[in-house]
């Protein structure tokens, strides 16, 4: 019971450090893309400091309370998630709950950026949900063909699995499914070629423009956790996850430096652009990998 509610709360501040330390990589590494020294990696910590002690505007109790749901919705994801061997939800769901909880975060951003009646809020809102039901399709087809593959919902078990049989990313009937997952790991993270929902040169900053002071620090510390739960997710599924949390954040940040090299590399996307995209490469490919895992299982 005292490891269980240990791992509670040391879960999503893990989680956060992880999140922070990545959103600080990203900033420093495309910068030395472009040849610029750029920022410490601890300006995302020392932004968030400076934002919580500024001042804060509310537009109304849904602009802050679809915030907090957006949170909470992506902490709870974390608890589900196995970090190592740190997992304090395992018995309590699997990959579908975590599917429907993960809706809650582009949810909450949208019910708050609502209430700030924003022209540049609502373009940003609707790109991002539009783009929410690009990636939901492949990433339901990749769950499935996960799920059936291990007949079992259990992301623990998932990951049991693939100590003794090794990672699914290199077996056969999920290398398509782990493919797909990791096309669409640029959109679900928010990253060029996808980063069509917030914009700076078109909508400054879309959901996040009305957002200022201790706001802004919550919409950071959410796409944090956004950044892990994504990641670490593909990582529990088709890396076989890790025996401890530090080979589990090596393969994480390995995934996450691939992602930054799509980012550099690739502009932006218009969004009917990245839909097509979305349903059409990484969807096919899903769908083989479920078909492929249904014809061997069957």
């Amino acid at each position: 019971m005292v490891i269980k509610v240990m791992q509670l709360i040391l879960s999503p501040i893990l989680a956060l450090v992880v999140g922070v330390f990545f959103l600080g990589l990203a900033r420093k590494i495309m910068a030395r893309i472009h040849w610029r020294y750029g920022p410490p990696l601890i300006q995302p910590v020392i932004d968030m400091i400076k934002l919580f002690y500024q001042k804060s505007v509310s537009h109304g109790s849904m602009f802050d309370l679809g915030l907090i749901l957006s949170l909470a919705g992506s902490i709870v994801v974390v608890l589900f998630l196995p970090f190592g061997k740190m997992c304090p939800l395992s018995d309590s769901g699997g990959l579908l709950v975590i599917l429907y909880i993960m809706l809650l975060a582009p949810l909450g951003l949208a019910l708050s950026g609502g209430q700030g009646a924003n022209p540049n809020i609502s373009i940003g809102i609707s790109r991002k949900l539009i783009l929410s039901l690009g990636y939901e399709v492949p990433l339901l087809l990749v769950l499935l063909a996960v799920m059936t593959h291990y007949k079992t919902i259990s992301i623990l078990q998932v990951v049991n699995a693939q100590q003794n049989t090794g990672w699914s990313l290199i077996s056969f009937p999920l290398f398509l499914s782990g493919l797909s997952y990791f096309l669409i790991l640029p959109a679900i993270l928010g990253i060029r070629p996808f980063d069509v929902s917030s914009a700076p040169q078109e909508i400054s900053s879309g959901p996040m423009v009305e957002y200022g002071g201790k706001y802004l620090a919550l919409a950071t510390i959410e796409h944090a956790f956004v950044l892990f739960i994504s990641i670490a997710l593909f990582v529990n599924l088709f890396l076989g996850g890790a025996a401890n949390p530090v080979i589990f954040f090596v393969k994480m940040l390995v995934v996450f430096v691939l992602d930054l090299c799509i980012n550099a590399v690739f502009p932006r996307f218009r969004i009917e652009q990245a839909i097509k995209y979305l349903w059409k490469w990484p969807t096919l490919l899903a769908f083989l990998g479920l078909i492929i895992s249904l014809a061997i299982r069957s």
